[in-house]
């Protein structure tokens, strides 16, 4: 029997990547996170619904007092989000969920940290760990043609008949960047779907096309698996300045131009990857959602 559930949301963006915030935590928690991720797709949409990259839902964790559940326009959950959960420390911070400008938060990825920059009792800016880089092609996960085990640094992969240099990267989600002369004039739309789906991504894949600027600059444009090309990708800017360094296209810290805006990356050296950029909330608002109980 279908019935309708009055769900409350905050429209948020970081540099463009752009987010339906919810809140789970009260004592309807688990009927508001299933309207969310049933209608996911609907709520997404630019046309007929609220329009946004992703819904993120805030949901008591396990091995944190939050938990952030990411689904994406496709309705398919991600793993993780790198500007989603810059966005869900300024919510749960502006919103009064929690206080803490230090925060732990339980994602698909694991646990990670969020620091807050906060101005006139309002978060403008988040610095995330996003935990460690993984390279082995088990855990992006990635199914090499020739069967190695090693990295996938650099490594040629054909893609729709074209051979690319690619590396690929987890950062607790999957992707694949590709380095070339100028973003502008890469066909994202068209290659992004033959990348997303190709044979060797089993859980498919994001991908990067990366221009190096200079050592310490790179311009990235993104094609998000489950939402198409969008303005920002917080987890694909990452992938991207971890790939350039190993490359030795880049200095290990470095900033990202993305369409929306700029990110800061720095890969340290133990391995972990660090991520500093804007969080800002759009507006609030309420919607019914037709929920099957």
């Amino acid at each position: 029997m279908a019935t309708e559930l009055a769900m409350r949301f905050t429209k948020m963006q970081g540099i463009g990547n752009d987010f339906i915030l919810v809140s789970a935590l009260s004592a309807n928690g688990g009927g508001i996170l299933r309207a969310a991720q049933e209608n996911a797709a609907s709520l997404c949409d630019r046309k007929f619904g609220v329009g946004a990259d992703g819904v993120i839902v805030v949901s008591p964790g396990t091995q944190a007092a939050l938990a952030m559940r990411m689904f994406n326009p496709d309705g398919s959950e991600s793993e993780m989000c790198g500007n989603g959960i810059r966005c869900f420390a300024k919510f749960v911070f502006d919103k009064g969920i929690s206080h803490d400008t230090v925060l732990p938060v339980e994602t698909g990825a694991g646990l990670l940290e969020t620091r807050a920059t906060v101005n006139n009792g309002v978060v403008t800016a988040v610095l995330v760990d996003m935990g460690i880089a993984h390279l082995a092609p088990s855990e992006i996960p990635v199914l090499p043609p020739n069967g190695q085990t090693e990295a996938m640094i650099d490594y040629n992969l054909k893609v729709n008949g074209a051979d690319y240099r690619v590396t690929c990267v987890s950062m607790g989600n999957p992707h694949c960047v590709t380095f070339v002369r100028d973003t502008a004039h890469v066909a994202v739309a068209e290659l992004g779907p033959h990348f997303e789906h190709h044979e060797c991504f089993p859980r498919r894949t994001n991908t990067e096309w990366v221009h190096i600027i200079d050592r310490k600059r790179i311009r990235m444009r993104v094609w998000e698996r489950g939402a198409g090309e969008t303005l920002a990708c917080g987890t694909g800017a990452c992938a991207s300045a971890v790939a350039a360094a190993l490359t030795g296209r880049a200095d290990r810290k470095v900033t990202v131009e993305l369409a929306g805006g700029n990110l800061e990356i720095e890969y340290a050296a133990d391995g972990h990857v660090l991520m500093s950029g804007p969080a800002e909330t759009v507006f609030d608002g309420e919607v019914d959602l037709p929920i099957v109980r």
